[in-house]
């Protein structure tokens, strides 16, 4: 088990604003708007705001209190929406883990159309693979797939400290960038053939549409001194505080296995 939470980045240009407002508005719209819902409403919410393909390509329609905005804005409202509390705090974390960083190098107006994008383009990908499907899309998870987009192509090398639990050893260590990140891109790709078949679960493929828009826009949208490929601020590996969890003798060490 491994956990990322924090890198070595030093921000140029001030606090990450539109990362925290990001992060605002979508923990606004789930503790207070979503979070008190029973199951019918919350099925009724994700209906009216998150992206449904056969209603985006007019395959289906949504009748009554449920057309609550026209089928184009649900790419933007299925972003701030989410799923659970779990889906939620996973998705904010990754995006303060990441965003401020891409935030600083590409600027906050930058940015925010970037984020925009990767997450329309995300939903658009998710969509074309099954444009009848009736099953709806919420979560900001394409638009951060984007994100860490940006961060691999600019900081591959960058430090990443990462919280391990392996067997009855914990403790941090620096990891480069591109093997955290490129263990997700892995992941997503394991994942793929499965999540095609299923109804419902992980928008695979929202995944790997942001993540190919944030590849190709992020020469484009950065600043113009900011380089790709650059070099790590310090030495990666650097291990510390492990120790061993004590246990008693003939007992067995109890092993969780979760996943987003």
């Amino acid at each position: 088990m491994f956990f990322p939470y924090r890198d070595d980045n030093p921000l140029h240009h001030g606090p990450p604003l539109v990362t925290l407002v990001i992060i605002g508005v979508s923990t606004v719209v789930y503790l207070v708007v979503q979070l008190p819902m029973g199951p019918h409403e919350g099925q009724a919410y994700a209906l009216s705001f998150g992206f449904i393909p056969a209603v985006f390509f007019g395959n289906a329609e949504l009748v009554g209190e449920l057309a609550r905005v026209p089928a184009p804005a649900t790419l933007i409202t299925s972003m701030f929406s989410h799923g659970g509390l779990l889906h939620l705090a996973g998705n904010m974390w990754f995006l303060w883990l990441y965003g401020d960083n891409v935030e600083d190098a590409m600027g906050r107006v930058r940015f925010a159309l970037f984020f925009l994008i990767c997450g329309v383009a995300a939903a658009l990908a998710q969509g074309a693979v099954d444009p009848s499907s009736r099953v709806p899309m919420v979560g900001a998870s394409g638009a951060i797939s984007g994100v860490i987009a940006a961060y691999l192509l600019i900081w591959p090398r960058a430090n990443i400290r990462v919280f391990y639990w392996w067997f009855v050893f914990i403790g941090t260590i620096n990891v480069p960038a591109f093997l955290v990140l490129g263990l997700w891109i892995v992941e997503q790709l394991f994942a793929l053939p499965a999540s095609m078949q299923a109804q419902g679960g992980v928008a695979i493929v929202a995944h790997l549409g942001g993540f190919a828009t944030g590849l190709a826009l992020t020469p484009f949208l950065k600043r113009r001194g900011v380089k790709l490929l650059q070099a790590p601020h310090g030495a990666a590996f650097a291990r510390t505080r492990t120790r061993a969890i004590p246990r008693r003798r003939g007992s067995v060490p109890e092993v969780r296995k979760e996943r987003d």
